[in-house]
């Protein structure tokens, strides 16, 4: 067929040809890492206003590509303001197989996509489609952010947005289809003005961590990573206590670990010791002391304070929201907007309403209560929950051209300008938006004692380690060793354990829950009551110590055997995260080896080139220590 077209010297059936070959190709599944790429640099763009029309030619989406970077910007060459729902910057049939695996990050930390393009799966607890209501477009499966594609088994795709500062981008697919868009939010882009559309990345290759570590880079010269080193350590009350926290079990947990075991710096009083979400600097009566006072009280004993605070969200019974309904996001009436009118309502104290990031007012809140329990509570670290409600979809702003985006961002600001140089660790928050602003990123769903739960917020943390250390330090959630906890913990949907006794688990899931923490790389917080810990326990938690500060790398998201390089050792993990027996083979660099054991100390002899474990128990891990001869 070829030579019959180009011996006619038909330009037009030779230019017909290829892309029946191209087409061909993407039925038949054959296409490459790099075809696609190129592809997706030709697809066309479309602007699309609030009604769902076209805003062609009123409106010219600009790409303009230096390598894997793109520049994309939006201009409105009309005459007529244009509300703009949303700029669609690639659409094309990706001509992949349906069998493609796929990752996407959420809009926010709950959320994680995995599986193929045919078979989407939630590799989480709490989707942003679901459980939070965020619109999908055209039914598409969405992710936020970033997509990584595994072509041809070899080859891997990772397409991402290296900035945040604006808009959220959306990564739309289906079996046959890729829609990429960045979200408008129906803001009104002015005649002869332009937006910038955020800077977009695609690139390939085999390596994975390779990858990653291009789109660290490559966000890192748009967020610059705030930095406070090193990787912190301490406790947290809401595993063993939950809401039901008093002064006393601070108290206590305070006096031991000064006692025994200084190393872990921050002290964190979790939700539970405020009144209502909303009125921070008061104490609940089931508290049972000043906030203030049992803060200085961990001061006092050469530790650094820590608390827990929502800015975000106020509960309809606060004094916050009864006298300043004017300080939260509205809803399209003009009054308050309730957070379960659209979404998920919040998990306790609720319905949450929401307070405005670009209110100057609601701005100024932020600063002067952060200052307050900075300068005079002195706390040094702060955990903010619930941030995804800064930048919650469907409500309307005080700055009617700012997105969710900006709101949010502005009200972190404001808090940064507050806590000075406290830590910031953002939880529940909205991953792409909250680049630049925070120290330390909750890269998990909450901790249970249960296997189930070890299990897949390993597999959550483990999946996030390229983030640490490089965007902030990941916290991959309290590392739990004793089957003690809390007697009323709720959960995000509002379900409470109610003292309930759970049958203990078996040392081997203990362990590999610490394995997949040390593996991460990122903060160690003990979520213990540790006046009740056994001594054999507390010396497993002495082995995390300090964190290693790098994230293990691993050659897929199987997360089978992993590596951290550090500057004395080696050190490998291997998990088997299965019901059955497994075998497990660790590659080793040139030369002999002395390997040991992390948690046992077990002396596992010399080895070289390789080390084999024949079979790994189920629901367990190894952590080995390689020191060379």
């Amino acid at each position: 067929m070829s030579k019959r077209l180009i011996k006619k010297g038909s330009v037009g059936r030779l230019a017909l040809f290829f892309c029946m070959l191209v087409l061909v190709t993407a039925v038949n599944g054959q296409q490459t890492a790099a075809e696609l790429l190129t592809r997706l640099k030709t697809a066309p763009a479309t602007v699309v206003l609030s009604n769902g029309s076209k805003a062609s030619p009123a409106a010219v989406v600009s790409r303009v590509w230096k390598g894997g970077l793109c520049k994309m910007s939006v201009t409105n060459t009309s005459a007529k303001p244009l509300p703009i729902r949303e700029v669609i910057i690639f659409d094309l049939q990706h001509g992949l197989p349906g069998t493609t695996p796929i990752y996407g990050e959420g809009f926010q930390k709950l959320g994680q996509t995995g599986g193929t393009l045919a078979k989407p799966e939630d590799w989480c607890t709490y989707p942003d489609r679901t459980h939070y209501k965020i619109p999908e477009p055209e039914g598409l499966r969405t992710v936020y952010g970033m997509l990584t594609l595994q072509v041809k088994n070899t080859d891997r795709v990772l397409l991402a947005t290296t900035s945040c500062n604006k808009f959220i981008s959306r990564f739309s697919f289906s079996d046959k289809r890729l829609r990429i868009s960045i979200d408008c939010e129906g803001m009104v882009l002015q005649p002869g003005k332009s937006w910038n559309l955020e800077e977009f990345l695609a690139i390939a290759g085999p390596d994975r961590e390779k990858l990653y570590d291009q789109l660290t880079a490559a966000i890192s010269k748009h967020h610059p990573r705030l930095k406070h080193d090193p990787v912190p350590m301490g406790w947290c009350s809401w595993y063993c206590f939950g809401p039901n926290v008093t002064a006393k079990n601070v108290a206590d947990n305070t006096g031991w670990i000064a006692g025994h075991l200084p190393q872990l710096k921050y002290v964190q009083i979790d939700d539970g010791y405020q009144p209502w979400m909303g009125d921070w600097l008061d104490a609940g009566k089931a508290f049972g002391g000043d906030v203030s006072e049992v803060l200085q009280q961990i001061r006092s004993k050469k530790l650094d304070p820590a608390i827990w605070v929502a800015p975000f969200i106020a509960s309809p019974q606060s004094r916050l929201f009864k006298e300043h309904p004017d300080w939260m996001v509205k809803d399209s009436a003009g009054q308050p907007l309730r957070s379960d009118k659209i979404g998920f309502g919040g998990w306790r104290q609720g319905p949450w309403y929401v307070l405005d990031g670009t209110h100057p007012q609601v701005q100024q809140f932020f600063t002067e209560l952060f200052r307050t329990m900075r300068e005079k509570w002195g706390v040094t670290y702060f955990k903010l929950d619930a941030n995804y409600w800064g930048a919650i979809h469907g409500g309307v702003h005080y700055d009617k051209n700012a997105t969710r985006i900006e709101a949010y961002r502005r009200g972190m600001q404001a808090i940064l300008k507050g806590s000075k140089d406290a830590f910031i660790l953002g939880c529940n928050h909205p991953i792409w938006a909250s680049l630049g602003l925070i120290h330390g990123s909750r890269s998990s769903m909450d901790t249970w004692r249960k296997w189930e739960s070890f299990r897949d917020i390993g597999r959550e943390n483990l999946l996030r380690g390229w983030q640490n250390g490089r965007l902030w330090w990941n916290d991959p959630d309290c590392i739990l060793l004793e089957d003690g906890g809390a007697t009323d913990v709720m959960d995000q949907a509002g379900k409470g354990v109610a003292g309930k006794k759970k049958q203990g688990l078996p040392l081997n899931e203990f362990l590999f829950h610490a394995a997949t923490v040390y593996a991460s790389g990122g903060m160690l917080l003990s979520g213990d009551d540790l006046t009740k810990m056994r001594p054999e326990r507390v010396a497993i938690l002495k082995k995390l110590m300090p964190p290693t500060g790098k994230a293990a790398r691993f050659a897929n998201e199987h997360f089978e055997v992993g590596v951290t390089a550090m500057k004395d050792k080696t050190i490998y993990f291997a998990f088997n995260w299965g019901d059955a027996p497994v075998e497990r083979t660790i590659s080793l660099p040139a030369g002999r080896y002395r390997l040991t054991e992390l948690f046992t100390g077990k002396d596992l002899g010399i080895a070289e080139q390789e080390y084999k474990i024949p079979a790994l128990a189920p629901h367990s891990a190894l952590v080995i220590n390689a020191v060379k001869k």
